[in-house]
C-alpha cells in the first residue's frame, strides 16, 4: 500500500533529508586521492549523530544480510551498495555516495556521484547525463502524471546519450520505512503505471552505465557492479508530490 504523507510528516522528512544533504555536501568536499571510503563513512556517522539522527543503512537487514556501514560508497564500475573499506581513492576515480538517516521516525535518502581529482571527459559526461536524467524525472512529479512518465524520461535521456539504465535496482517510496511502495523504475513507458497523488514521497535514483545494464553482485553480498566492467553513475533525491508540484526534500 502506498503511504500518503501529511504536511506535518513531509516537514519532518524535509528535516531528515536536510541532514542527509549536509552530510553529502561535506563528503563531496572530503573526496580526494588517498582518502579511504572508510574515512568517508566515519565523517558521515559523526555528522549524523551530532544532529540527533541515526544512520539508516548501518545494520539494515535484507533477507538476513546485514549492511555493515553507514555509507554506500561505490567506486567506478560499482553501481550501488559499495561497502566502505580501507580502499584509498585514486586520481581519476568516480565515486557514488549514497546516504540515509532516520530522524524522528522518518527516513531521508539521497545520493550523488563525484569525481576524484581530475577525471576523464567520458566519466564527466556520464555523471552529467545521469544527474540531468534525475532532474528531468523530478519534473514529472505532478498530481495526475503516471509513474511510467518518470522512468521513461530517465531512459530516454540515458539511452539517447548512448548509455544504459540499470534494471536490477530501482527507486522507491520512502517514509517511516526506507523502502516503501511503490517501486520506481528508471525505465518504462509514458502514461503507464499508477497515477501520482499529493502526499506521495518517492526516492528517485537513476543508475546509468556506460556499457550494458547487466549487473553482478560481489562476494560480499552487497556490492553491485557492471557485468562488463564499465563505469556507472548514481544520483538520487527524495521528492514529495505536492499541490504545487515536486518538492525536493534532499536539496539544501
Amino acid at each position: 500500500m502506498i503511504s500518503l504523507k501529511t504536511a506535518r510528516e513531509i516537514g519532518i522528512m524535509r528535516r531528515a533529508n536536510v541532514i542527509v544533504a549536509e552530510v553529502l555536501e561535506e563528503l563531496k568536499k572530503s573526496v580526494a586521492p588517498g582518502v579511504t571510503t572508510l574515512d568517508l563513512d566515519a565523517i558521515a556517522e559523526e555528522m549524523t549523530l551530532k544532529r540527533s539522527a541515526i544512520p539508516a543503512f548501518k545494520g539494515y537487514n535484507v533477507a538476513g544480510r546485514i549492511y555493515p556501514r553507514c555509507l554506500c560508497a561505490s567506486v567506478n564500475n560499482e553501481i550501488v551498495h559499495g561497502i566502505p573499506s580501507n580502499r584509498a581513492l585514486r586520481e581519476g576515480d568516480i565515486i557514488g555516495l549514497d546516504y540515509g538517516v532516520i530522524y524522528e521516525g522518518f527516513y531521508g535518502d539521497s545520493a550523488v556521484t563525484v569525481g576524484v581529482g581530475k577525471i576523464s571527459d567520458e566519466a564527466r559526461r556520464l555523471m552529467a547525463v545521469t544527474e540531468h536524467s534525475l532532474y528531468e524525472a523530478i519534473q514529472q512529479l505532478h498530481e495526475g502524471k503516471r509513474l511510467g512518465d518518470l522512468g521513461h524520461r530517465v531512459q530516454e535521456i540515458a539511452e539517447g546519450a548512448g548509455y544504459s539504465v540499470v534494471r536490477a535496482f530501482v527507486g522507491h517510496g520512502i517514509g517511516k520505512r526506507l523502502h516503501e511502495e511503490p517501486p520506481v523504475p528508471n525505465y518504462g513507458e509514458p502514461d503507464r503505471g499508477i497515477r501520482l497523488k499529493e502526499g506521495m514521497v518517492l526516492a528517485i535514483e537513476p543508475m546509468v552505465n556506460i556499457g550494458g545494464y547487466e549487473v553482478e553482485i560481489l562476494d560480499d553480498g552487497w556490492t553491485a557492479v557492471t557485468k562488463d566492467g564499465s563505469l556507472a553513475a548514481h544520483f538520487e533525491h527524495s521528492v514529495a508530490v505536492t499541490k504545487n508540484g515536486p518538492y525536493i526534500l534532499s536539496q539544501l
